[in-house]
């Protein structure tokens, strides 16, 4: 009999095709102690399966993924309102995965927005939704993508309010602060409207104070104690409250106080709620400049486009074009698509895609993207990528995906700030029972000044912000520079990269390689040769094979029977002949003699060309050297990542000759030769001897395993799609300048995020005990609230204008213009690659 307490979901299941498959999910299923049930249905392909009370869902899809069965998730964002503090980002975290259903959920108080993975059917956007509102955190799900429907200035409500909260607090400033300071001002209010008239304005204009514009501290405050989830709300609204009631029984009912203890505090609990207010406004209005790279990404986006439609040329919404439509992009106008040109000649400016100024020319047949801006010229361009699934699209998800993410660091700060307000609210009870028992009198006024003081002072919110501000600023204007953080994370790992591995060919060369020496055998004419390796080579697209192919003759003939041996070369059948094209290793092991040209082979070689053997019916017949140029700025980039401390390796399928020969050209330290692409994650592991954190650099599908297995995988953005899913972070641009920039912005965003973390724990380790009194014994001193509520507000607006400063940020290298040549040439990738 199933438990009725457990909990059951139906799981979309991927990969299902017979009836084997079901037995062997269910197997995988049933193997686990947290499932109780389960029945996997072939025909819907699903999953239905019975939890076991407080059993989690994450075994269940590794399960399932382990088994070659994955499930389907999807991603529901949500804009989550009322957070006001990092104890709140905890208790909506808490909520939303404690739905059934939900695989993660990560918070953002920055954004102030809920990135959660889940598994359709078993949840759903309302259900999830509503778990965070249930939890007192309104949340709605966010729009498509880029529509963010963001008030043009956040921050004016806020700044209306405070406005309001100031023009009732002057006089209760004036009145209280005035008798203080100037004595002939208290004896103008003693001789006219007397001290208890003077309280009485006091009174009625805090009133006016806390019921108008601070009425959201009491209201989401005292709802937050209930629920036994205090936040920062509920610290102001018990500490200007207390001193609030306090002073109304001062006011009212004198003789319940003692006599020493009569004084009022209605300008601390006024003035507390409107320096808070000011202080948000200023939180708000830095974080609305936190977020102008995301906004001005999606300012990118072309809003119309003009489309041949027949005959006719009409305008229409960016959103209804289709891929196949015909545009029409006129001299200055933003492309609404990506595509492929059509027709017209001229440049179009990509800085919004890799950061580099110089325009890049276009003709017919080359690909632009959406969000650029043509030059002078008219183009029509046929859509291949349109809406959501546009390189500009994908970029804004990138980097909203980055910023929503949470750095290991911030583990430790979640952890703190979860019992952080509770904990405050314990010191605050505790101070005043200090006070009351061993305070001198006074002793109820200075337990009440001294309370008030700990719960205000107390600042979460500058703890919470310390991470995701600087990672949304960091990363924002990564994004500007051409580097895209796919992972938030990859910032903090980035920051600690002992080696920096290059694949190499489109790598640290152009991978454009050409046949530069050439050698036949005795009995074989070198056109001849050339023909039949272009036949075999014509079947594949590696740069060499290209080149093979650019080199040779006219009349190349067909081949048949094509098979390739990755990292080794290819055979075919040429006109009857056995044709074999690779390198040393692949004759080699076809136990073909090179030896009838070991001489000009080693010359090649030594000249840093790589090699290209060619056999004809198991003889040699010749030998070709090729040389692929250098980026123009892989000599400068490497050179910066030495003088930032970090070594350089190279992992190539070249010879040690020849792959020593590009390293001395470049200044790389350490070479990994003669790898094959199933051995580059081996090479990794080989560079990770002494712990030592290994970042790989590449731009093909054989560097996708080495990017994955890296610590940190950084794909070039004109290289496959293959590579850049499986890379931490993209280089838009194939420039090397892109590598250091990536450095450069996770060390100065990490260096900022501890900046802030150390400002957060060290206000709050340093000035709560001394709103609690602890100088007082000493010196006499005792923290007014309202000194601490301006130290408070001054904690978080610190934070934030401390992480804006990462706008400033500059690229270390500035990319190479595409028509820069190279210094020299050097060898091509050896089949390996």
């Amino acid at each position: 009999m199933p438990d009725p307490t457990a909990s059951s979901l139906s799981i979309p299941v991927t990969g299902l095709s017979c009836a084997s498959c079901v037995g062997r999910a269910e197997r995988a299923l049933q193997a686990l102690d947290e499932v109780e049930t389960v029945t996997v249905n072939l025909a819907t392909e699903t999953a239905w399966v019975q939890l076991r009370p407080g059993a989690a869902l994450g075994p269940v899809l590794e399960a399932l993924a382990g088994a070659g069965y994955p499930s389907r998730t999807d991603i529901l964002t949500l804009r989550i309102a009322q957070m006001s503090c990092a104890s709140c980002l905890g208790r909506v975290e808490r909520a939303l995965a404690a739905v059934p259903g939900v695989v993660s959920a990560s918070v953002n108080l920055a954004t102030e927005t809920a990135r959660v993975t889940f598994v359709p059917g078993a949840a759903t956007p309302e259900t999830i939704a509503a778990a965070a509102t249930g939890a007192g955190y309104p949340a709605t799900a966010l729009a498509a993508r880029g529509e963010r429907n963001e008030p043009a200035d956040p921050a004016a409500p806020t700044w209306a309010r405070a406005a309001l909260a100031a023009a009732l607090t002057l006089p209760v400033f004036v009145l209280e602060m005035g008798s203080h300071m100037v004595p002939a001002f208290h004896h103008l209010i003693h001789a006219s409207i007397g001290m208890t008239g003077s309280w009485t304005v006091q009174a009625v204009l805090t009133t006016l104070v806390l019921a108008g514009p601070g009425r959201a501290f009491f209201g989401l405050g005292l709802r937050a104690l209930a629920r036994g989830g205090p936040d920062m709300n509920s610290l102001v609204a018990l500490g200007t409250g207390a001193a609030y009631l306090y002073s109304l029984v001062a006011l009212l009912a004198p003789g319940l106080l003692p006599e020493g203890a009569r004084a009022v505090y209605f300008e601390p609990a006024a003035l507390i709620v409107t320096l808070i207010l000011v202080g948000r406004a200023l939180e708000a209005r830095a974080k609305g400049r936190a977020g102008a790279a995301i906004r001005a990404l999606v300012g990118l986006q072309a809003p119309t486009a003009r489309v041949r439609r027949g005959d006719e040329v009409a305008e229409i919404a960016a959103d209804d074009l289709a891929p196949g439509d015909v545009i029409l992009v006129r001299p200055g106008d933003r492309l609404p698509a990506d595509g492929t040109v059509l027709s017209g000649q001229g440049f179009v400016d990509e800085s919004m895609l890799t950061g580099e100024p110089v325009p890049v020319a276009k003709s017919p047949g080359d690909t632009v993207t959406g969000g650029t801006v043509n030059g002078a010229a008219a183009l029509e361009v046929q859509a291949s990528r349109v809406g959501a699934d546009t390189t500009l699209a994908q970029i804004v998800r990138l980097v909203e995906e980055a910023q929503g993410g949470k750095l290991p660091i911030q583990a430790l700060v979640d952890r703190v700030t979860l019992w952080f307000v509770p904990a405050v609210l314990v010191l605050a009870a505790l101070t005043i029972l200090t006070w009351l028992v061993f305070g001198p009198e006074p002793a109820l006024s200075h337990a009440l000044v001294a309370g008030v003081a700990v719960l205000i002072i107390a600042c979460p919110c500058a703890m919470g912000l310390a991470t995701p501000v600087s990672i949304m600023v960091g990363t924002g204007r990564a994004a500007q520079m051409g580097v895209l953080f796919r992972k938030g994370d990859a910032l903090q790992r980035l920051d600690g990269i002992d080696v920096i591995a290059f694949d190499k060919t489109g790598t640290l060369t152009e991978g454009r390689p050409r046949v530069t020496a050439r050698a036949t055998a005795r009995g074989f004419s070198e056109d001849d040769v050339l023909r039949l390796a272009a036949a075999v080579e014509a079947w594949s697209e590696h740069p060499i094979a290209v080149a093979m192919q650019a080199a040779a003759p006219a009349d190349v003939p067909e081949a048949r029977g094509f098979v390739a041996t990755p990292g080794h070369g290819a055979e075919a059948e040429v006109r009857g002949r056995t044709v074999i094209v690779g390198a040393q290793r692949m004759m080699d092991a076809q136990g073909i003699d090179t030896g009838p040209l070991a001489a000009q082979a080693a010359e090649m070689e030594g000249a840093g060309q790589t090699l290209v053997f060619v056999a004809i019916d198991g003889q040699i017949g010749g030998v070709f050297g090729l040389a692929d140029p250098a980026k123009a700025s892989a000599a400068s980039a490497i050179a910066a990542l030495k003088a930032r401390g970090i070594t350089v390796a190279m992992i190539t399928g070249d010879s040690a000759a020849a792959a020593e020969g590009v390293a001395r050209a470049l200044g790389i330290d350490t070479v990994r030769a003669g790898v094959l692409p199933a051995g580059k994650q081996t090479a990794i592991e080989a560079l990770r001897a002494g712990d030592r954190r290994v970042a790989f650099v590449g731009d093909g599908i054989n560097d996708a395993p080495a990017l994955a297995a890296a610590d940190v995988g950084l794909a070039i953005g004109t290289g496959t799609d293959v590579a850049i899913e499986a890379a931490d972070v993209v280089l838009m641009s194939g420039d090397l300048a892109g590598v250091v920039n990536a450095v450069e912005v996770s060390r100065r965003t990490m260096r900022n995020i501890r900046q802030n973390l150390l400002w957060a724990f060290g206000y709050n380790t340093a000035l709560i005990p001394v709103a609690a009194g602890v100088l007082y014994p000493v010196a006499g001193i005792l923290l007014s609230p309202v000194l601490a509520a301006g130290a408070m507000a001054l904690s978080s607006v610190s934070v934030l204008t401390n992480a804006l400063r990462l706008r400033l940020l500059r690229p270390v290298l500035r990319e190479t213009s595409k028509d820069a040549r190279a210094p020299d040439a050097l060898p091509a990738a050896a089949p390996a690659e």
